[in-house]
């Protein structure tokens, strides 16, 4: 049976855990630079034998916290929470609308239908005949007994009382577009960093594999040439 059949257990040299060839990487195709973490916290560790994916995540958490903090020093909490994220293999990808929204009290909601309310043209249109039609009753049908003659003083005092009123529920919702905004800013940049490490891992395991593989048909092509000269010296001395 191979050595490398499903059903095959070997241990892990980290964990020393026997698990199915499924659950393991081979320590020859992990890159030089987690090797070389592996190395410096576990001396016997060898590159013949075999490393399960949970250590080997978590030596590739510690080398990408290296190369941030080597990049911008000090990591901040959204950057540490990408790190433990690629360790963990989760995704960070959220609905940051409906987060946002499962937080918001009734007063909240109420104050964010008022400020879409009043800064549609339904609004305008309606106040804008309200305000006609307070007119025309006081200046026309009620012309000897208005409760509210030109200069229309009551009206001025209902137009101001709604402004002081209105001002801060639709500064209320604006804070909270603030904070929704804030929040969606954040959850697209652990999103674009943890794309462009997981790029740049790729990257660099590619680069390895593909070194590694040009190296092994180096000594292939070593040996057909080996081959070729035994065969060569050997039909010169048949002949």
């Amino acid at each position: 049976m191979s050595r490398h059949h499903p059903n095959v257990h070997h241990p892990c040299q980290v964990c020393g855990k026997s698990l199915p060839f499924a659950e393991l990487v081979p320590g020859d195709v992990v890159r030089p630079a987690i090797v070389e973490r592996i190395v410096k916290a576990f001396p016997g560790w060898s590159t013949e034998g075999y490393i399960c994916h949970a250590d080997l995540n978590r030596f590739r958490a510690d080398y990408i916290q290296w190369l941030l903090e080597k990049e911008k020093g000090e990591l901040s909490s959204l950057e540490q929470s990408v790190i433990d994220s690629m360790a963990r293999h989760e995704t960070l990808a959220s609905d940051v609308e409906a987060e946002f929204q499962k937080e918001l009290t009734v007063g909240e909601r109420l104050a964010d239908r008022v400020a879409d309310f009043g800064g549609s043209w339904v609004f305008i249109s309606l106040f804008g005949g309200f305000i006609v039609l307070w007119m025309a009753i006081n200046s026309w049908l009620l012309a000897t007994r208005a409760f509210d003659p030109f200069p229309f003083i009551l009206l001025n005092l209902v137009l101001s009382c709604l402004a002081a009123v209105q001002a801060p529920i639709i500064m209320m919702s604006q804070n909270r577009q603030e904070a929704r905004d804030r929040l969606r800013a954040q959850n697209d940049y652990r999103v674009n960093l943890k794309a462009e490490l997981e790029i740049r891992h790729l990257h660099e395991k590619l680069d390895y594999l593909i070194r590694n593989q040009w190296e092994r048909l180096m000594e292939v092509q070593q040996i057909q040439i080996e081959l070729m000269n035994e065969l060569g010296r050997f039909s010169q001395r048949g002949g």
